[in-house]
């Protein structure tokens, strides 16, 4: 049996649900698909159950801004704080994980997770689409996820946005996320390092919310360390990061409770698209992402909050 909806967003990531959101709010039927088992894409939070007790990484975006008026009123709406530390940027966090931010803009949409698209092509009615869940009919379709995946989808009905996907450069991140006992070196909050091998290390748990006691650390490798290193095994890059971050905070490897790396291949737009989306010719299928406008999660919301507004043919796509 083919599911059938009006609007059909693949990817739940922010763009995904900042488009389905607002899409919703005019009015249309809309229905998203994500391949993962939670939403947000990599506005997230893991958690791990030690014997201290279960401790928390938002080993994804590590802060949000508010530059943009709407995403800063999903931000307020979502609960976000301020997280303080050196300097003075506006620094907003989900609490207590990152990943209550995407599940507050989520509320109320319908979301199938676990289920991956393979295939999409024209139908009479619109647009056909295969997933790992079945077979989905849609009048119009929204791809939200990373330009390399979108083009994988891409056949000949979407070869006018092809060669503009091309022309978008991404680059993978591998993120560190260490515990360490209580009472461990903190010598500071957050340090970007954009020249060293770790560009970015942040202090977890001085999160608001977050849980006391256990120290724990979030460091971001550079891209072309990520590049180099992508593809090793689980157990080497935490052999390869872990004495990095040691040696950056002054604290014991021996001792660290837990240790594990996280592998983003399509973490952020080294080169955007340089516009809020792209769509084919009858504007029955639209792609947008972060990677259309720049590296963080306000871009990403901004090109789906402008496809919504495209698809119900209003003129403010600000």
């Amino acid at each position: 049996m083919v599911q059938a909806t009006e609007c059909l967003v693949i990817g739940a990531g922010v763009t995904g649900l900042a488009c389905a959101a607002a899409l919703r709010d005019a009015g249309h039927d809309v229905l998203v698909l994500d391949k993962g088992r939670g939403i947000g894409g990599r506005m997230a939070t893991r958690r791990v159950k030690l014997d201290h007790g279960e401790i928390s990484f938002d080993h994804g975006a590590q802060y949000l801004r508010g530059d943009n008026p709407r995403f800063r009123a999903a931000l307020t709406d979502a609960g976000a704080q301020h997280w303080p530390g050196d300097g003075n940027r506006d620094r907003l966090v989900g609490v207590p994980g990152m990943s209550t931010v995407p599940r507050r803009m989520a509320k109320g949409l319908s979301i199938l997770q676990s289920t991956e698209v393979t295939a999409l092509g024209r139908s009479d009615l619109g647009w056909r689409v295969h997933s790992t869940g079945g077979e989905i009919s849609a009048r119009r379709v929204v791809l939200t996820i990373p330009a390399p995946q979108a083009r994988a989808l891409l056949t000949a009905e979407g070869a006018s946005v092809a060669d503009h996907l091309a022309t978008v450069q991404m680059a993978p991140c591998l993120t560190l996320m260490a515990a360490f006992p209580a009472g461990s070196p903190r010598p500071f909050i957050h340090e970007p390092a954009p020249d060293a091998e770790l560009s970015w290390i942040a202090q977890d748990n001085s999160k608001p919310g977050r849980a006391e006691g256990v120290v724990t650390w979030v460091a971001q490798a550079s891209a072309d360390f990520s590049a180099r290193h992508l593809e090793q095994t689980p157990d080497r890059l935490v052999d390869l990061m872990l004495p990095l971050l040691a040696a950056r905070i002054g604290g014991d490897l021996q001792l660290a409770l837990y240790a594990a790396v996280h592998r983003w291949r399509y973490a952020q737009a080294v080169t955007p698209l340089g516009q809020p989306f792209l769509h084919v010719p009858d504007r029955s299928l639209y792609l947008g992402g972060d990677w259309c406008l720049g590296a963080r999660a306000e871009h990403g919301f901004a090109s789906g909050y402008a496809i919504a507004q495209d698809m119900a043919g209003q003129a403010d796509v600000a």
